[in-house]
């Protein structure tokens, strides 16, 4: 058997005002990235370069893949009347579509969720500033009605709905998201760590958590699409910045790490991308395909 080859890794210094390119061209299909602290700028925007790289890339037979823990019609908004062909990896990858058609979801069972919300519940009694989303494939639903927690769940959540009972919704649910004002990984992470013996457990930022199957991740829905779409490792660039990217860039022998990621997405990727205030994931596409 013959064993593949990866790419070696380049490093690029975190200061690097251009990203690396690499001769001959990577036969890359595939392009998939993170937004919050990755594509997105430093103010939360979709930077301007992406819309006319977009068509490029579609032109070229590549498809993009934004990848995220925001819901599916956050990410639809956002990509409005660019996304031809693009694949939406939503929910941390418990929910997965193109061109508005279901490629794989990994739905939570409901009692698991339930128990979540009164977890939650319980940890909201115990004076921790906290509220949970149930995230389901229509919409997420939210028990807490206050602005400050509203003002949280609208930048990832363009479809909530604030509901008496969210353990009694009517719709598949996905993910059980948790927000945390204070840092999630002193009060909420302990508290829902029994979950990990059996589900995902992903701190995906300093204030959010994620509940989901185990057979749920980044990782795992970049692997179904790529059985999707017959593309492999060695065709497939992914960029990310956060402990919940980790299982991406082990799918993609292209893996990119931002220069402002955690430590140990750094040490996990094959190369370094510049910040995502620095415009890294549009200009390192452009560099490494030669665009």
């Amino acid at each position: 058997m013959t064993t593949r080859s990866a790419p070696a890794p380049v490093p690029v210094p975190a200061s690097a005002s251009a990203p690396a390119s690499f001769s001959p061209r990577p036969d890359i299909r595939l392009v998939v990235t993170d937004m919050d602290g990755t594509l997105l700028d430093a103010d939360g925007r979709v930077p301007e370069g992406l819309w006319p790289l977009l068509a490029e890339l579609r032109r070229r037979g590549v498809v993009f893949s934004p990848a995220s823990g925001r819901q599916y019609a956050t990410l639809a908004h956002l990509f409005v009347g660019a996304d031809d062909g693009m694949v939406y990896i939503a929910e941390n990858g418990a929910f997965v579509v193109r061109d508005g058609v279901e490629v794989s979801s990994d739905p939570l069972d409901p009692a698991v969720a339930a128990r979540l919300v009164k977890s939650v519940r319980q940890l909201t009694d115990e004076g921790v500033d906290v509220g949970v989303v149930v995230c389901g494939k229509r919409a997420a639903y939210i028990e807490r009605g206050d602005q400050a927690f509203l003002d949280e769940v609208g930048r990832y959540y363009n479809a909530h709905r604030l509901v008496d009972d969210a353990t009694a919704v009517d719709d598949e649910i996905v993910k059980v998201a948790v927000f945390d004002f204070g840092p999630i990984e002193r009060t909420t992470a302990p508290a829902l760590a029994s979950f990990a013996d059996t589900h995902q457990v992903v701190v995906s930022s300093e204030h959010w958590i994620d509940v989901m199957n185990h057979t749920a991740d980044k990782g795992v829905a970049v692997r179904r699409l790529q059985e999707h779409l017959n593309i492999g490792p060695a065709q497939t660039m992914v960029f990310g910045d956060y402990l919940n990217d980790l299982g991406m860039l082990d799918a993609a022998d292209w893996s990119y790490a931002m220069a402002n990621a955690h430590p140990a997405v750094i040490s996990r990727a094959r190369h370094l991308a510049p910040a995502h205030s620095d415009d890294g994931v549009v200009r390192t596409i452009r560099s490494v395909l030669d665009i």
